[in-house]
């Protein structure tokens, strides 16, 4: 098995396995992005017990499952005792460390972490106690805690306040592929696919490593989608639901946010959610949104000129986006419902939202291709509404540079070249006069085209138009 992409993380992993201290280290991130895949295939040559929670199970039935891992990772022929508690199992896991040598890392992976830690079973307190008692004499031990509930490992791990408190050494947040690693994963499986087609299977499921595993060689992106979404037995047709029931509990408040935030994904403030979802202003809105933004689904953009209070939250998750609109609206499905979409009204406005998206999660690559790397950047959102007598502007993407420049951003998507109209043009300048009046700012204004196959070059881009970044300069 190779790895594809995740170049930093196996530089922190390596670095931890050849530390001469005792390592806590603690993988969250959010459902099917290869948490598991990465520590399984990175680690697999020291890892010396693994141990997977069971999800809504109590804990009988987790210490059950702890004793067929031990089992497991012994060799035992006959059935080990279950232990009574977790002190008990612990010590059993003591027990069975011993009995392995000593001068080369040894890993004990403990994945769905937060699973494990069932009502009133103690397991976090005295996992934190084995911790501090036991696996920190034993400088050769590594053990990595993993877990999709990302919230809950930062909250409960990460920022424990008890027996764990600053224990963790090393935590890896994995994010999904960017298209570059999409387009590595593809190939790895014999999906090979131009530019374009890679781009619209991205806007559909994003970079989660899992669902692209299902696409089969010498099919087209529509025909992938097709098959994935909307037949009967399709893998991501009915994933939306097990998705945040999986990870949160009382999922219906977090589902009503993705909802809220899928209609509006220009994207909406604090106060907007709660008032589109009839929550209140206290810490639950709070507590719902931070447990959405560190599992991936949503990220928070601070508006030019304002701080994080002033946030705009957008839907980052792109497969919820397209569920949201296509699959759970389809009037029909089965095998070419996609295909019938493809070239509609829907599909275009989609599509253009989508690869906004796209783009804000490539701000590095964009940088790289406008030279940029090597300044000082705030990426952000910026809107004005004005009143009925004055005219308002957006800008979803404006990249404010120390050199006292600012690139302001317009996403595009097309099947071809994009044409500036005159139409455009006139909304294009006044857009940027507007920004200029409104926030007074002093820094040249380079007006950016971010496009999948550029912009002609007619009278309405001449003079107007001062840098450009196409679809290829995402995938690198």
């Amino acid at each position: 098995m190779n790895l594809i992409g995740r170049i930093e993380e196996q530089q922190i992993l390596a670095s931890r396995l050849a530390s001469a201290d005792p390592e806590l280290i603690a993988v969250y991130g959010r459902r099917r992005v290869g948490k598991t895949y990465l520590i399984r295939t990175f680690c697999k040559d020291h890892i010396i017990f693994e141990f997977t929670g069971i999800h809504e199970s109590g804990m009988k039935t987790q210490l059950e499952n702890f004793s067929q891992a031990l089992q497991q990772a012994t060799k035992s022929a006959v059935a080990l005792a279950i232990p009574g508690n977790w002190l008990q199992a612990f010590a059993m896991l003591d027990v069975y460390i011993g009995t392995l040598p000593a001068n080369k890392p040894a890993v004990i992976f403990l994945d769905e972490f937060p699973w494990i830690d069932t009502h009133k079973s103690r397991f976090l307190q005295t996992f934190g106690h084995w911790w501090n008692t036991s696996a920190t004499k034993k400088n050769h031990l590594k053990v990595i805690i993993c877990g999709s509930a990302a919230s809950w490992m930062i909250e409960k791990v990460i920022h424990n306040r008890g027996g764990l408190h600053n224990r963790v050494t090393q935590t890896i947040r994995l994010l999904p592929f960017t298209l570059g690693e999409t387009q590595a994963y593809l190939n790895s499986r014999g999906v090979l696919l131009d530019h374009y087609n890679q781009l619209q299977l991205y806007m559909a499921m994003g970079g989660i490593p899992h669902y692209l595993r299902n696409i089969n060689p010498g099919q087209s992106a529509a025909q992938a989608i097709d098959r994935l979404c909307f037949t009967k037995d399709g893998p991501l047709r009915y994933e939306f639901s097990n998705l945040y029931q999986s990870l949160f509990a009382n999922s219906d408040n977090h589902e009503r946010v993705i909802r809220a935030l899928a209609a509006k994904q220009k994207g909406l403030t604090r106060n907007e959610i709660i008032d589109a979802c009839g929550f209140t202003s206290g810490g639950t809105t709070t507590r719902i949104l931070k447990e959405l933004e560190e599992s991936g689904f949503i990220t928070p953009y601070i508006p030019f000129q304002k701080n994080a209070n002033e946030s705009i939250y957008k839907l980052s998750d792109e497969y919820s986006l397209f569920y949201l609109k296509f699959i759970e609206q389809a009037k029909d499905t089965g095998e070419g419902t996609w295909l019938r979409q493809y070239a509609t009204a829907g599909y275009t406005a989609w599509s253009g939202l989508a690869f906004e998206s796209v783009c804000q999660k490539h701000v590095t690559q964009i940088r790289r291709r406008l030279g940029i790397e090597g300044v000082l950047t705030q990426a952000s959102a910026w809107r004005f509404a004005p009143g009925k007598a004055a005219q308002g502007a957006q800008i979803d993407l404006l990249l404010d540079r120390q050199d006292r420049c600012i690139n302001i951003c317009e996403m595009k998507f097309a099947g071809g070249e994009f044409i500036i109209d005159k139409k455009y043009a006139a909304e294009l300048d006044n857009k940027l006069n507007v920004f200029r009046a409104a926030t007074n700012t002093r820094k040249t204004l380079f007006a950016t085209m971010i496009t999948t196959y550029g912009t002609r070059r007619n009278e309405h881009f001449l003079g107007r138009i001062q840098a450009e970044v196409l679809m290829a300069d995402l995938f690198t």
